[in-house]
């Protein structure tokens, strides 16, 4: 009995201790497992952490790209033909601070001129005297002139800047300019002539001589406002006149530049990398052809393939029918629809406007089959549709060589 009562004593002595070790165990084993979680939680956060400057170096880092373009508009002739071609443009950008900063100078420029001649027609300040009196009215010429360059500003920064059309803010920017740089010399001519309406007649008479002499020049001015007018063409459309064909990137006072396309070098309607000049007085005496007609801003163009009279025309028709409705898309058809109903309200007869392709056969002179397939296309994708309609179309008819009978090599 009294082994028996010794051995429990020492299992319940023994049983409390292992008990309680076990918990101390558990409770370190918790402790470590929390340890191991809250170290997982902030393992991804402190890479996030690690992360964020170096995405946000990368992000202030200039690509090489970006650079070089940067630096290639920072060299004046690049600059200058930007401004030809775009005057302006830049200024508009949101991040660009110079219209306003240039704005605010001319304003300061205007208020002190404004005030030296306000003390010199109070004769608080005495000018000494000139030959037939200009001196005296020079204080207030300049001061209309720097406010005529401030009400130009303020119109192009925060008037003609704002509209989303950019052909119509190009003309607008060049006739307000045109306007500031007439009532200049008017300003001045009054300096001179010792009034406004004498200077502005003297203007008058003075441009009049100048026109007789320089007859070639005037006629381009008139051909400038001809086109502003009557807008045979604008600056983003592909026009052809008198054998030269491009894009119009500039419609000056005086000529029209073209971005060549095709040209002498080339036989597709890609860039050839030229620029084409000429007096806006072609546009009074010579044919324009407009690819790009506002109402309809589309051409047809053709893709022909000769086949053999044994060919089945009827699966010819179909695969180049569906090749081209495929590579178009529904989208272009909406388009051409869309304009298809403008167009009903001008002569043209909308019904010759289809907006899918159209496919017919002709009999070729050298005794074989011309199969035609006809689209709208832009026209300024014309090569490069023409190039995947051609090989996409090749592929499909290729395949099937007991209905497609092409010429072989030594038949051609």
């Amino acid at each position: 009995m009294a082994d028996s009562t010794a051995r429990n004593a020492f299992i319940t002595k023994g049983g409390g201790p292992g008990k309680t070790a076990h918990g101390a165990c558990r409770k370190g084993c918790g402790m470590a497992t929390r340890d191991k979680a809250e170290k997982a939680e902030k393992a991804p956060q402190a890479e996030k952490a690690e992360k964020a400057p170096k995405a946000e170096k990368a992000g202030t880092a200039e690509k090489p790209e970006k650079a070089a373009v940067r630096r290639l508009r920072e060299r004046g002739d690049v600059e200058k033909a930007l401004e030809q071609s775009a005057p302006g443009e830049q200024e508009r950008r949101p991040d660009s601070r110079r219209p306003k900063v240039w704005l605010i100078a001319t304003t300061i420029l205007a208020v002190l001129l404004g005030a030296f001649e306000w003390l010199v027609d109070t004769e608080r300040v005495k000018l000494p005297g000139s030959p037939f009196g200009i001196l005296p009215r020079v204080p207030l010429a300049l001061f209309l002139i720097a406010a005529a360059l401030v009400i130009e500003r303020l119109a192009e920064t925060f008037g003609v800047r704002q509209i989303p059309n950019r052909v119509s803010r190009y003309n607008l920017t060049r006739v307000l300019r045109l306007i500031v740089a007439v009532l200049i010399l008017g300003i001045i001519g009054a300096v001179i002539f010792s009034n406004l309406y004498t200077g502005l007649v003297s203007l008058g008479v003075i441009s009049l001589i100048v026109g007789l002499a320089v007859q070639t020049p005037m006629t381009s001015f008139i051909g400038w406002l001809y086109i502003l007018v009557r807008a045979p063409y604008r600056v983003g459309d592909r026009i052809q006149i008198d054998g030269a064909t491009g894009d119009v990137i500039e419609v000056s006072y005086l000529d029209t530049t073209l971005w060549e396309f095709g040209g002498k070098y080339l036989s597709t309607d890609h860039p050839s990398g030229r620029i084409i000049k000429f007096p806006n007085s072609k546009a009074l005496s010579t044919t324009v052809y407009n690819y790009s007609w506002p109402l309809f801003p589309y051409i047809w163009n053709e893709i022909r393939f000769q086949i053999a009279y044994q060919s089945d025309l009827e699966f010819v028709e179909r695969v180049m029918r569906e090749v081209v409705e495929e590579e178009l898309g529904s989208e272009m058809m909406k388009h051409v629809r869309v304009y298809r109903d403008l167009l009903a309200r001008t002569p043209v007869d909308r019904l010759t406007v289809h907006e899918k392709p159209v496919v017919v056969f002709r009999v070729s002179d050298n005794t074989w089959i011309e199969a035609i397939v006809r689209y709208l296309v832009d026209p300024k994708r014309t090569g490069r549709v023409k190039t995947t309609l051609t090989k996409k179309l090749l592929a499909r008819l290729n395949a099937a060589p007991d209905k497609v009978m092409f010429p072989k090599a030594d038949n051609r």
